[in-house]
């Protein structure tokens, strides 16, 4: 299956008062696949605490079973939001964390592996709408590269 072609836009804690920074760029290829940096800092003042970078995605296919990612990083953890139809707050999600590795490494991310947040909702495949890449909760230099993005069957 080919890579979704996403466009990657930066969003931080600034939206809220925070003072997080961070930048998006195109960074060369891996594979023949455009790769997008997220690199920043993560401050916890003003009560902030993330830098993402964020993109909107095609409905799956019905036989989707879970997202699979291209990344490498500084080897810190990262979360991954989904976000879905059914959520109407910017704060609301299904989360998982993943360790970026200097290396690439290829994340099969089952969606059953992703958990709620600050939701009741149930993480309907159908409904996925948007992805994050997020450095967040702690601080520290975020420096994390995503190539190819795909569902998994």
């Amino acid at each position: 299956m080919s890579s979704l072609s996403l466009d990657w836009k930066l969003v931080t804690d600034q939206v809220m008062g925070g003072v997080s920074a961070g930048l998006v760029a195109l960074s060369g290829s891996h594979d023949g696949y455009p790769v997008h940096c997220l690199t920043g800092s993560v401050s916890l003042e003003n009560n902030g605490g993330f830098v993402q970078m964020a993109a909107d995605l095609p409905p799956p296919p019905a036989t989707a079973r879970g997202i699979r990612l291209t990344v490498r990083g500084n080897g810190e953890e990262y979360n991954i939001h989904l976000r879905t139809t059914a959520l109407d707050r910017p704060w609301q999600s299904f989360r998982t964390s993943f360790r970026a590795s200097p290396d690439w490494t290829v994340l099969e991310l089952p969606f059953e592996d992703f958990e709620p947040h600050r939701t009741t909702a149930r993480l309907e495949p159908g409904g996925i709408r948007r992805i994050g890449i997020v450095a967040i909760g702690r601080e520290f230099e975020a420096e994390v590269c995503v190539a190819a993005v795909t569902w998994t069957d």
